[in-house]
C-alpha cells in the first residue's frame, strides 16, 4: 500500500486545529523572495506541547527541567556604581579590534540540515528564514557553518535512494562508540543548492568542511562543488575538525601528535592548491582544536608559517562544560553532573573570561597575521548541554557576557552550535516530524543573544568593545563600552543575579567626558532590555519586549509592540541612571545615531503555512517513511558532534523527514500567513 503524505499525516496525527491555519493574508513565496510579506506573527503565549504528545520531552531539545535560581551572592555586590567614560576612542585603552555585527552567527551540525532546518531547495523551512532574517537584518548579514564531526566522514554522491539530500550510513566505522557517534554520511548537490536558495532570500553566508578522515585519498568535492554553486556565498573551508580528539576518538592511532597533524595538513593543502575545479585559494579554517593540544603545541610546529597563505580563519572550537557522562555512561567521564549544580556557574563573568583567557596570545598572533580568529564552535556544554541550563534565560545572559568578552578579546566571530533534537542547547529547534503539521518551532533563550550581541555591535563593522571592568570587576555585574566610529555609541549591562526580596537589581550611573574633560552626557538616552522572569526561565524571554514564543509557538518572527525605554540625563551633574532589574541585559544608546546604527530596517519576514501543489503530491512507502532521514528504531536521531543528537526515542515515534505542508520536488511553493 501507498499513501500520499497527506493520507499519512492525517493517520499518524489524529485530530488537528486547523482553525489556526486559515487566515487571508497570502505570501506568494517565488524565486526572487517573498511577494508582499504579512509581517503578522502567531507567536505568543506559553509554550505548549501537542496534545497527545507528552512523550516529547523525552528529548532534550523540548525537555521539562526547571532548576531552582541561585541565592544571592554573599555578600552582594554594590547596588550603586559609576562608569566615567570617555567619549572619543582616544582616550579609551584596551578596545578590541573592529568588530562586525554579524558577529554571532550559527553552527549546524551537517548530519541535521535535513531534519527540519532545511528540507529541500525546492522547499526550505520558512520559520529558519524568519529566524536568519532577524539577525541579518541588524546585523548585516548572519554566518553558518555546515560541519562539524560529520562532515569529517560526508562524501558527495550524485543521487540517494527516494531522492533524499542526505543519507547516513547505519554502521559507524572506526570511533570509539563510548565517547562518539559519528555516522557516515552521504549527500548530494541538492545540499549546495539549497544553502545557495537561502543565500538569495537572506543575506546568509557560508563555511563548509572538508573531509579530513583519509588524507591520503582527498574527497575534495564538496570545494569543487561549492565554488561552482555558491560562489561568493562560500566565506571558508574548514580542513579537520578538532584534530587534537582524533587519537581519542579512533581516528587516529593512539600516538597522533600536533607533528602528525601539521604533515596530514600539508598534505591537504596541496591536494586543495593542485584542484583546479577548486577555484579560490586562502580561504581556509583551521586547526580548530578543542583544547586538548593547546594552541602553542601546534605552532612549535612551524604551522602557522608553513600554512598562512592557505588560511584565512584560525579557529578554535570551545564549550563551557561538558555533559559526556550523561550522555555516555561508559565513556570514562566520572559521576553524572547535576545541572543544579552547574547552574551558578554560568551566572558569573568569570565563565567568559576562563574560556577566552587561555587563546589570548592566539589572539593576538592572529591580529599580527591579518587573519580572522573565530571560536568555530561553541555553546553551553559538550554532549548535548545541561537540561534546565542550557534552554534556560541563565544560557542567554551567559552567551551575552560571553560574547562581548569574545569581542574585547579580538575574537572576530563566534558560531553558536545546533545539534538536533537531543540537546538541549539549540538556539532554534523544528517540532519532531510527526508534530511538524500542528506545531511550531521551539527557540531557545540563548536565541536572542544573538539579537543583542548584533545591536550591541552594529552594521557599520567599525565597532570597538572594551570591557569596563565595572563595579570594581564584580563577577556577577560585567559592563562593555562600545566604541563606533571611534566615539561611544553603546554601553552593554549585564545583571547575572536572581531578585529575591525585592533585592538583586543595581543602578548603573554613565558619566561621560569630552576631550578636554567637558560634561558630555546627552540629554537622554535609550535603552533596550533583555528580559524573562528568572534565570530559569524558558519560554518568557523579551528583547525589548518582543519575544518568538514559547516552546512550539515559534515561526521565527518576533510578536509583541517594540517598547525602548528613554531615560533623562542630568547633564549639570553628567550622570545617566540606568536601573538594570534582576535578571537582565541592558543595552544603553547614547545617541540618535547609535540606535539607528543598531536598529533592524524593516524585516521582510515569511508566513509558515504552506499548501500542497495538488499536482505534484507526493507519495512515499510507509517502509521507507518509518526509516527516513537514515534511522531505524536502533539509530540515532540526528548528529553527533559533541555527542549531541543520539537518544532512545524509536523512528516510528517520530517517523518520517520533514514535510511541513507536504511540498516536494517542485521549484516554489507558495506560502499564506499561519
Amino acid at each position: 500500500m501507498r499513501l500520499s503524505l497527506l493520507d499519512f499525516a492525517l493517520a499518524t496525527t489524529g485530530i488537528w486545529a486547523f482553525a489556526g491555519c486559515a487566515h487571508a493574508a497570502v505570501t506568494v513565496y517565488g524565486p526572487q523572495g517573498a511577494q508582499n510579506p504579512s509581517g503578522t506573527s502567531s507567536a505568543s503565549g506559553p509554550s505548549a506541547t501537542p496534545a497527545g504528545a507528552q512523550w516529547v520531552s523525552a528529548l532534550n531539545a523540548y525537555n521539562d527541567v526547571r532548576l531552582q535560581p541561585p541565592s544571592l551572592p554573599n555578600p552582594l555586590p554594590p547596588t550603586e556604581f559609576t562608569l566615567s567614560l570617555p567619549n572619543s576612542a582616544a582616550g579609551m585603552s584596551g578596545l578590541s579590534v573592529p568588530q562586525r555585527g554579524d558577529f554571532f552567527g550559527f553552527s549546524i551540525e551537517m548530519s541535521v540540515v535535513e531534519q527540519g532546518l532545511m528540507f529541500r531547495s525546492s522547499f526550505i523551512q520558512v520559520p529558519l528564514l524568519n529566524l536568519l532574517a532577524t539577525v541579518a537584518d541588524r546585523a548585516g548579514g548572519v554566518r553558518i557553518r555546515i560541519g562539524g564531526n560529520t562532515q569529517e566522514t560526508a562524501t558527495l554522491v550524485d543521487r540517494l535512494p527516494n531522492n533524499a539530500m542526505i543519507g547516513k550510513d547505519k554502521v559507524v566505522t572506526g570511533g570509539a562508540s563510548r565517547t562518539v557517534q559519528t555516522p557516515t554520511l552521504e549527500y548530494t548537490a541538492e545540499l549546495l543548492n539549497l544553502l545557495s536558495h537561502v543565500s538569495s532570500l537572506v543575506n546568509a553566508k557560508w563555511y563548509l568542511g572538508i573531509p579530513f578522515n583519509d588524507t591520503t585519498q582527498p574527497r575534495l568535492q564538496i570545494a569543487e562543488a561549492a565554488d561552482a554553486i555558491l560562489g561568493d556565498n562560500v566565506l571558508g573551508y574548514q580542513v579537520g575538525n578538532e584534530p587534537d580528539l582524533y587519537a581519542s576518538h579512533e581516528r587516529r592511532p593512539e600516538d597522533y601528535s600536533p607533528q602528525d597533524y601539521f604533515e596530514e595538513f600539508g598534505t591537504m593543502v596541496n591536494n586543495i592548491h593542485d584542484d583546479s575545479k577548486i577555484t579560490k585559494a586562502g580561504n581556509l579554517v583551521a586547526p580548530s582544536l578543542q583544547g586538548t593540544w593547546s594552541a602553542e603545541d601546534l605552532w612549535a610546529t612551524g604551522y602557522l608559517d608553513a600554512y598562512s597563505t592557505s588560511i584565512s580563519v584560525l579557529s578554535m572550537e570551545r564549550y563551557a562544560d561538558q555533559n559526556c557522562a550523561a550522555e555516555f555512561p561508559d565513556g570514562g567521564f566520572g559521576p553524572v553532573k547535576n545541572p543544579q549544580d552547574v547552574l551558578p556557574n554560568y551566572l558569573t563573568h568569570r565563565s567568559g573570561q576562563g574560556l577566552v583567557s587561555p587563546l589570548m596570545n592566539t589572539a593576538s598572533i592572529a591580529q599580527q597575521m591579518g587573519k580572522e580568529f573565530m571560536m568555530f564552535e561553541t555553546n553551553t556544554a559538550s554532549c548535548g548541554g545541561f537540561p534546565g541550563v542550557s534552554d534556560s534565560f541563565a544560557s542567554a545572559l551567559w552567551a551575552v557576557d560571553y560574547g562581548l568578552q569574545m569581542a574585547y578579546s579580538s575574537f572576530t566571530g563566534a558560531l553558536l552550535h545546533i545539534g538536533g533534537q537531543n540537546v538541549s542547547y539549540n538556539p532554534f529547534t523544528p517540532p519532531p516530524t510527526n508534530l511538524s503539521l500542528v506545531a511550531k518551532w521551539t527557540v531557545g533563550p540563548i536565541m536572542y543573544s544573538t539579537l543583542f550581541m548584533a545591536e550591541a555591535l552594529g552594521k557599520s563593522n567599525t565597532s570597538r568593545v572594551v570591557d569596563l571592568s565595572a563595579n570594581g570587576g564584580n563577577e556577577f555585574t560585567p559592563a562593555y563600552g562600545i566604541y563606533e566610529h571611534d566615539t561611544l555609541a553603546r554601553v552593554a549591562l549585564v545583571n547575572f543575579m536572581q531578585e529575591q526580596n525585592g533585592a538583586g537589581s543595581y543602578r548603573a550611573t554613565i558619566s561621560v567626558s569630552g576631550a578636554n574633560g567637558e560634561r558630555a552626557v546627552p540629554a537622554q538616552v535609550k535603552v533596550k532590555y533583555l528580559l524573562a522572569p528568572s534565570v530559569s526561565e524558558k519560554d518568557k524571554v523579551t528583547w525589548a519586549n518582543q519575544t518568538f514564543g514559547g516552546r512550539f509557538q515559534a515561526d521565527g518572527r518576533l510578536s509583541g509592540q517594540e517598547v525602548i525605554e528613554t531615560i533623562s540625563c542630568d547633564q549639570t551633574a553628567n550622570t545617566c541612571v540606568i536601573p538594570v532589574p534582576a535578571p537582565c541585559a541592558a543595552l544603553v544608546f547614547l545617541s540618535a545615531d547609535a540606535q539607528a546604527s543598531a536598529d533592524p530596517a524593516a524585516t521582510q519576514t515569511y508566513a509558515t503555512t504552506a499548501v500542497t501543489n495538488p499536482a505534484q503530491t507526493a507519495t512515499i512507502d510507509p517502509d521507507t517513511l518509518a526509516h527516513s532521514n537514515g534511522h531505524t528504531g536502533g539509530i540515532p536521531l540526528s548528529g553527533t558532534s559533541k555527542g549531541g543528537t543520539t537518544t532512545n526515542v524509536k523512528a516510528a515515534d517520530v517517523a518520517g523527514a520533514f514535510f511541513h505542508g507536504f511540498v516536494m520536488d517542485f521549484s516554489w511553493p507558495f506560502m499564506g500567513s499561519a
